[in-house]
């Protein structure tokens, strides 16, 4: 498996390990989108006990407003969250 390959089956992974402790298996709720945010963002967000920040994230990634982060939302912050890492290495590199 390339390492490209690697990273996606993580990124599936990690999302599994933390959606359908609460409801539907296939979405993340209010609580399990705290707990991956905590667990497995916390170098790169920072506070993850601050509870409104993770309701803005919430709300943020909801797009479809049904009150859970379905694959495709939570796609969205891992490729925000990537794109902002990559533009700071970038910009760190220059100095």
């Amino acid at each position: 498996m390339s390492q490209l390959e690697g990273a996606m089956v993580t990124m599936i992974k990690v999302f599994h390990k933390y959606s359908g402790k609460e409801g539907d298996k296939y979405t993340l709720s209010n609580r399990e989108v705290k707990d991956l945010i905590k667990n497995e963002l916390g170098n790169f967000l920072g506070d993850t006990n601050d509870q409104g920040a993770v309701d803005k994230i919430m709300k943020m990634l909801d797009d479809n407003k049904d009150g859970e982060v379905d694959f495709s939302e939570y796609m969205v912050l891992i490729g925000g969250l990537t794109m902002a890492c990559n533009d700071f290495f970038k910009d760190y590199k220059k100095k």
